[in-house]
């Protein structure tokens, strides 16, 4: 069983979640996007010891607080492959002027999917799903639970594709993906919005209704 704490955090309202087996003493982190001091305040209160930071994509809102947390805990980060080069000079690739600045990170450990990965007592399968960047993930708990789903699927909405490097053919494509692989009670958290789950969107989603008919 997981435990999922969220924390919606900066001014693009991006959710990064802390994770832990039910009641364990560790936890990882997903896409610590911003408030750097208040995502250390939740590890802090929640008392556990961060195994792991976990970058489902480098959108600058997903990744602007990775560097002083992994600073402050010692974590490793784990980053999609592709995108390595954007944790090494995050500034260059956000896309609108007065953002930022933010902190570079060399990422000490790269994912591009197929990998499963274990940390905090949870099993993940690193799925890969790009289409709203080039080497975007998915982190899926290993008996398909529950899917952190950075930008690829919303609550009624889909990621979007009109960001540098964007498309939107290849991102349904990776909806189709999870939707085939999953069940449909496998809860969705997503990096913006609220919390859903796979049967939801496919009933309801109507960015998704031509992949479902």
């Amino acid at each position: 069983m997981i435990e999922v704490v969220p924390f919606t955090v900066g001014p693009v309202q991006e959710n990064s979640y802390l994770a832990r087996a039910q009641g364990g003493d560790r936890a990882v982190l997903f896409d610590p996007g911003e408030e750097a001091d208040r995502l250390l305040a939740g590890i802090d209160e929640l008392g556990v010891r961060l195994d792991a930071i976990l970058l489902t994509h480098t959108h600058f809102d997903h990744v602007g607080a990775v560097a002083p947390v992994a600073r402050a805990t010692g974590a490793p980060v784990y980053c999609p492959a592709l995108e390595r080069d954007v944790m090494l000079d995050i500034d260059r690739y956000v896309p609108w002027p007065g953002i930022g600045p933010f902190e570079n990170h060399e990422p000490e450990e790269l994912v591009g999917g197929g990998e499963r990965v274990s940390l905090a007592g949870l099993d993940f399968d690193v799925v890969f799903t790009p289409g709203h960047s080039p080497g975007h993930v998915t982190w899926a708990l290993a008996d398909g639970s529950a899917l952190f789903s950075g930008d690829v699927l919303f609550q009624g909405s889909i990621g979007r594709t009109d960001l540098p490097f964007g498309d939107h053919q290849t991102l349904l494509r990776s909806i189709a993906g999870l939707l085939d692989a999953y069940p449909d009670e496998a809860r969705v958290f997503p990096g913006h919005m609220g919390v859903t789950t796979l049967g939801a969107e496919r009933a309801s989603n109507p960015f998704l209704q031509d992949l479902v008919a």
